[in-house]
């Protein structure tokens, strides 16, 4: 199964963010990806955590779930929205949420962020809890690829990364993790933690990221990466926006989860 992850530099205008998003989903699904996934925050890196509580929705209808909606049907692609900001019955939090759409535009699966980040390090400050409300349980959908295979999809979300145990829990064929990972975390953390969770899973991973300089003044990490159950990094892009595509080959997994048949099962 082709797929392809989007990385961006999202700016503070939504408008402007959804139509960089709209082009770079266009080129994807050109290149033949039958799966696209955003980036975390695709639609907004705003000046402060409190801009995303402006551009919330209500799960099921507003501009972002519309936009991503017609995107999957017009193209006929699966597409993992990134995240967005959902409202919550606190005026003051939002869920930061993925929501994934099929080719018929039919939403097929929704997770909000169980993890949520807080890090503090010299004048770098960040805690996502000040305006964010966490999700609660692991989420993974069935996609029935153009070759025949159904892989199971398993979601996440930047900070998510660092929790082993969520990932056992997702069962998953393939581990999706948009994000807007720090410059600083990044440089160290990213890629040895995104390959340890193919690694320990026997699973493909797709990670979109967000990759830059922002309007906002802040940088985040981005190397975009597509990995093998095996760890082997097949497709990366380090800064910038772009597509990273990637063939997720199922013979390769389960010829991984024959020679490896302790791992497969060990679920928590």
């Amino acid at each position: 199964m082709k797929v392809a992850a989007i990385q961006m530099v999202s700016g503070t205008e939504p408008a402007a963010n959804v139509h960089t998003a709209a082009r770079l989903i266009e080129e994807a699904a050109q290149g033949g990806a039958e799966l696209v996934a955003l980036p975390e925050y695709f639609c907004l890196m705003g000046h402060s955590d409190r801009d995303k509580l402006g551009i919330a929705e209500e799960h099921g209808a507003g501009p972002l779930q519309d936009f991503l909606r017609a995107q999957a049907s017009r193209l006929g692609i699966w597409l993992a929205g990134g995240t967005l900001p959902l409202r919550t019955d606190d005026p003051a939090r939002v869920t930061n949420t993925t929501l994934v759409y099929a080719p018929d535009g039919r939403e097929v699966a929704r997770y909000d962020k169980v993890h949520l980040f807080a890090f503090q390090r010299g004048g770098e400050s960040y805690d996502e809890s000040r305006v964010q409300q966490a999700g609660a349980k692991p989420v993974a959908f069935e996609l029935p690829s153009r070759d025949g295979h159904v892989w199971r999809v398993g979601l996440s979300t930047c900070y998510d990364l660092r929790f082993p145990e969520l990932y056992r829990a997702l069962r998953a064929d393939l581990l999706l993790v948009p994000s807007a990972f720090t410059h600083t975390t990044g440089q160290a953390h990213w890629e040895v933690l995104l390959r340890a969770r193919a690694i320990e899973n026997l699973a493909w991973v797709l990670a979109p990221a967000q990759g830059g300089r922002h309007a906002n003044g802040r940088r985040t990490w981005g190397q975009t990466l597509a990995i093998t159950p095996w760890g082997r990094v097949t497709g990366e892009l380090a800064e910038g926006e772009g597509v990273v595509q990637a063939d997720c080959d199922w013979a390769v997994m389960q010829e991984m989860r024959e020679q490896l048949p302790a791992l497969q099962h060990r679920r928590l």
